[in-house]
Protein backbone atom coordinates (compact mmCIF):
# COMPACT_ATOMS: atom_id res chain seq x y z
CA UNK A 1 0.00 0.00 0.00
CA UNK A 2 1.49 3.42 -0.70
CA UNK A 3 2.53 5.91 2.05
CA UNK A 4 0.46 8.43 1.35
CA UNK A 5 -1.05 11.01 -1.36
CA UNK A 6 1.57 13.85 -0.24
CA UNK A 7 -0.86 16.45 -0.54
CA UNK A 8 -3.27 14.99 2.02
CA UNK A 9 -2.81 16.66 5.42
CA UNK A 10 -4.35 14.93 8.19
CA UNK A 11 -5.40 16.69 11.72
CA UNK A 12 -2.38 15.75 13.60
CA UNK A 13 -0.33 17.24 10.47
CA UNK A 14 -2.16 20.92 10.99
CA UNK A 15 -1.32 20.85 14.14
CA UNK A 16 2.11 20.04 14.17
CA UNK A 17 2.72 22.66 11.38
CA UNK A 18 1.03 25.52 13.92
CA UNK A 19 3.10 28.80 14.14
CA UNK A 20 2.15 32.16 16.20
CA UNK A 21 1.89 35.79 15.16
CA UNK A 22 1.47 39.24 17.03
CA UNK A 23 1.40 41.80 13.97
CA UNK A 24 4.05 44.11 14.87
CA UNK A 25 1.60 47.23 14.31
CA UNK A 26 -1.21 46.04 16.55
CA UNK A 27 -0.16 45.02 20.30
CA UNK A 28 -3.13 43.15 20.65
CA UNK A 29 -3.04 40.77 17.87
CA UNK A 30 -1.95 37.38 18.68
CA UNK A 31 -2.92 34.60 16.11
CA UNK A 32 -1.79 30.63 16.27
CA UNK A 33 -2.14 29.45 12.59
CA UNK A 34 -1.78 26.70 9.88
CA UNK A 35 -1.31 28.20 6.12
CA UNK A 36 -3.33 24.80 5.14
CA UNK A 37 -3.20 25.33 1.75
CA UNK A 38 0.77 25.35 1.29
CA UNK A 39 1.40 22.65 3.30
CA UNK A 40 -0.92 20.68 0.72
CA UNK A 41 1.34 21.72 -1.65
CA UNK A 42 -0.82 25.07 -3.50
CA UNK A 43 0.57 28.26 -4.57
CA UNK A 44 -1.92 30.18 -6.25
CA UNK A 45 -4.71 30.27 -3.26
CA UNK A 46 -3.96 30.91 0.33
CA UNK A 47 -6.02 29.59 3.15
CA UNK A 48 -5.19 29.13 6.68
CA UNK A 49 -6.87 27.59 9.78
CA UNK A 50 -6.77 30.57 12.34
CA UNK A 51 -6.96 30.48 15.87
CA UNK A 52 -7.26 33.80 18.27
CA UNK A 53 -7.66 33.73 22.04
CA UNK A 54 -10.57 35.35 23.88
CA UNK A 55 -9.53 39.29 24.66
CA UNK A 56 -7.00 39.79 21.48
CA UNK A 57 -7.42 40.29 17.92
CA UNK A 58 -6.11 38.78 14.12
CA UNK A 59 -3.74 41.23 12.53
CA UNK A 60 -4.23 44.96 12.02
CA UNK A 61 -6.79 47.13 10.87
CA UNK A 62 -6.24 46.93 6.64
CA UNK A 63 -7.00 46.62 3.21
CA UNK A 64 -5.89 44.39 0.70
CA UNK A 65 -5.91 46.21 -3.17
CA UNK A 66 -4.94 43.26 -5.05
CA UNK A 67 -5.71 40.02 -3.45
CA UNK A 68 -9.49 38.76 -2.40
CA UNK A 69 -9.47 37.41 1.17
CA UNK A 70 -12.54 35.24 3.25
CA UNK A 71 -13.20 34.47 6.29
CA UNK A 72 -15.35 31.42 7.36
CA UNK A 73 -16.11 31.09 11.75
CA UNK A 74 -15.63 27.69 12.62
CA UNK A 75 -16.45 28.09 16.21
CA UNK A 76 -16.06 31.01 19.24
CA UNK A 77 -17.48 34.46 18.05
CA UNK A 78 -15.62 36.94 16.29
CA UNK A 79 -16.23 41.10 15.97
CA UNK A 80 -15.67 41.73 12.61
CA UNK A 81 -14.01 45.39 12.17
CA UNK A 82 -14.94 46.68 8.63
CA UNK A 83 -14.57 49.85 6.81
CA UNK A 84 -15.82 51.58 10.13
CA UNK A 85 -18.33 49.42 11.06
CA UNK A 86 -18.84 46.58 13.82
CA UNK A 87 -19.96 43.06 13.13
CA UNK A 88 -20.92 39.93 14.96
CA UNK A 89 -19.75 37.18 13.27
CA UNK A 90 -20.13 33.10 15.22
CA UNK A 91 -20.17 29.35 13.44
CA UNK A 92 -21.31 29.37 9.88
CA UNK A 93 -20.89 32.76 8.70
CA UNK A 94 -18.51 34.21 6.01
CA UNK A 95 -17.46 37.50 4.82
CA UNK A 96 -15.56 38.32 1.92
CA UNK A 97 -13.35 41.00 0.61
CA UNK A 98 -13.28 41.75 -3.35
CA UNK A 99 -10.59 44.37 -3.98
CA UNK A 100 -9.92 46.50 -3.77
CA UNK A 101 -10.86 45.81 -0.09
CA UNK A 102 -12.66 48.00 2.43
CA UNK A 103 -10.43 47.91 5.98
CA UNK A 104 -11.21 45.24 8.27
CA UNK A 105 -9.73 42.96 11.21
CA UNK A 106 -11.29 40.57 13.79
CA UNK A 107 -11.67 40.69 17.51
CA UNK A 108 -12.79 38.13 19.98
CA UNK A 109 -13.78 40.31 23.01
CA UNK A 110 -15.26 37.18 23.93
CA UNK A 111 -14.30 34.33 26.44
CA UNK A 112 -13.58 32.04 24.57
CA UNK A 113 -11.53 31.06 21.67
CA UNK A 114 -11.95 32.10 17.73
CA UNK A 115 -11.12 29.27 15.12
CA UNK A 116 -12.02 30.18 11.71
CA UNK A 117 -10.62 29.61 8.30
CA UNK A 118 -9.11 32.63 6.36
CA UNK A 119 -7.98 32.64 2.15
CA UNK A 120 -7.43 34.20 -0.07
CA UNK A 121 -5.54 34.92 -3.63
CA UNK A 122 -1.77 34.46 -3.81
CA UNK A 123 -0.70 36.73 -6.40
CA UNK A 124 3.14 37.86 -7.15
CA UNK A 125 2.78 41.51 -6.35
CA UNK A 126 0.31 43.12 -3.55
CA UNK A 127 -0.72 46.53 -1.93
CA UNK A 128 -2.07 46.73 2.05
CA UNK A 129 -2.88 49.59 3.22
CA UNK A 130 -3.24 50.21 7.15
CA UNK A 131 -5.34 53.53 7.73
CA UNK A 132 -5.32 53.95 10.90
CA UNK A 133 -1.33 54.09 11.14
CA UNK A 134 -0.98 55.83 7.62
CA UNK A 135 1.01 52.91 6.49
CA UNK A 136 1.20 51.18 2.66
CA UNK A 137 2.76 47.62 2.20
CA UNK A 138 4.08 46.53 -1.05
CA UNK A 139 5.05 42.82 -1.94
CA UNK A 140 6.96 42.10 -4.89
CA UNK A 141 7.70 38.33 -4.37
CA UNK A 142 9.10 37.93 -0.77
CA UNK A 143 10.14 41.49 -0.49
CA UNK A 144 8.08 43.60 1.76
CA UNK A 145 8.64 47.69 1.88
CA UNK A 146 6.54 49.98 4.15
CA UNK A 147 5.55 53.85 2.86
CA UNK A 148 4.21 56.21 4.69
CA UNK A 149 0.79 56.35 2.88
CA UNK A 150 0.42 60.34 2.10
CA UNK A 151 3.52 59.56 0.11
CA UNK A 152 1.92 56.94 -1.98
CA UNK A 153 -2.06 57.97 -2.03
CA UNK A 154 -1.95 59.58 -5.63
CA UNK A 155 -0.12 56.51 -7.23
CA UNK A 156 -3.06 54.13 -6.60
CA UNK A 157 -6.00 56.55 -6.00
CA UNK A 158 -8.78 55.64 -8.52
CA UNK A 159 -9.64 59.28 -9.24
Amino acid sequence: MPSGYPNLLRAKDITQKECSFSHPWNPASEITYTHISREAGLTRSGVSLMRVPPGKESMAYHLHHLEEEWIYILSGRALALIDGGEYEMGPGDFVGFPTPSVAHNLANPFGEELVYLSGGEHHEHEIADFPELGKRMVRIGEEMTIYDLADGQAMFDDD
